[in-house]
């Protein structure tokens, strides 16, 4: 794993959204940081939307997978089932630059196959029959498949992001220190939140059951581009840092023909946003009883405050969904799907596609 020293000499890029920057600072606690977020939403919208709009996005299925209904709908569900079911996309966004050249973003390519070496999912796998992890587990297409299909290169892939690094292994991607040339994609760089690559150096016991920490030992250092807070990448495209859910947690924003969207882990169906409008069971009575805005993704509980002014912050500086307006252009990176086999978790509303 990197030394936070070497994590601190890591190159960025892109412009700064400085409209942000100085929340970290914001004078009292948790309720003045997310009273200032809000102040500065109508800001980020109007000068983001200035930037223009990427050139496309794609939306990838690559699995769908059981995940504890305890940790993905925090507190407010009153389902039966222990587990409910989320789908993990790739999203796939292409601009061209300022000197004209296209630029690839591949948001969320998560190597499944690896991914199931998590300590939380191996557990898992090992106390399931096979049957149910044939029954729970369903896997759409792989980073590689997608690609090839929508006529895109490995060498064309500028860069690979991820809203946080739990269950990531990226060896495959971007190659190792002893075999870089193995990289999938020779020219990618991984843009990540430079605390969360530093933490990772001594991860909390909280933290370990989510994380690859060995499969970061022989990464090479000069695939990673480091962000500190919000940075517009492209027209239409910047990454907002959004702690909580993990403390180096990032959201990837876009601005559309349809309006502003936001995509992150830190809920996982776009009714956690407006839970007021949810028919899932429980969660619009914990919402009105708790006096709670938003439901949280919330498997780590690493900052729970701070998870919830991030989410507070992607609900305003999104646009609501034009197909229903009660929900918002919040577009999950792992989103609850339909299961039969998990009653009382069937989402109100889903987008199942960014295109």
């Amino acid at each position: 794993m990197f030394d936070p020293a070497d994590v601190a000499a890591l190159p960025s890029l892109g412009a700064a959204v400085e409209v942000f920057d100085g929340l970290p600072g914001v004078p009292g606690g948790f309720g003045a940081k997310l009273t200032w977020a809000r102040t500065r939403a109508a800001d980020f919208r109007r000068e983001f939307s200035a930037t223009g709009t990427p050139d496309s996005v794609i939306t990838c299925d690559l699995v769908t997978l059981p995940y504890p209904t305890r940790f993905g709908l925090f507190r407010a569900s009153r389902a039966i089932a222990p587990f409910l079911s989320i789908t993990n996309r790739m999203l796939v966004i292409r601009w061209h630059d300022s000197g004209g050249r296209r630029r690839t973003l591949l948001f969320e390519p998560s190597d499944v196959e690896r991914g199931e070496n998590t300590p939380y999912f191996a557990a898992l796998k090992q106390r399931l029959p096979n049957f149910m992890d044939k029954l729970a587990v369903t896997r759409h297409g792989t980073v590689q498949h997608h690609l090839t299909r929508l006529g895109i290169r490995p060498e064309e892939v500028d860069y690979l992001m991820f809203d946080h690094l739990h269950t990531q292994d990226l060896r495959r991607w971007i190659g190792t220190t002893t075999n870089p040339g193995d990289a999938y994609f020779p020219n990618a760089k991984v843009i990540v939140q430079r605390d969360e690559l530093a933490g990772m150096a001594d991860l909390h016991p909280l933290q370990r059951p989510w994380y690859q920490v060995s499969a970061f030992d022989d990464v090479p250092a000069e695939a990673f581009l480091a962000a500190d807070g919000g940075l517009v990448l492209g027209p239409g495209v910047a990454v907002l840092g959004t702690p909580g859910h993990v403390f180096g947690n990032q959201t990837l924003v876009l601005n559309t023909s349809t309006g502003i969207w936001a995509s992150s882990e830190n809920v996982i169906a776009a009714e956690c946003l407006t839970p007021e409008h949810s028919r899932l069971p429980g969660v619009a009575r914990w919402a009105r009883a708790w006096q709670q805005e938003v439901v949280l993704n919330a498997n780590t509980l690493e900052t729970t405050a701070e998870q919830y002014n991030s989410i507070i912050l992607e609900k305003s500086i999104v646009d609501r969904s034009q197909s229903d307006p009660r929900f918002l252009q919040f577009f999950p990176s792992s989103e609850l799907t339909a299961a039969w086999t998990n009653p009382g978790t069937t989402p109100t509303f889903t987008h199942k596609t960014l295109t």
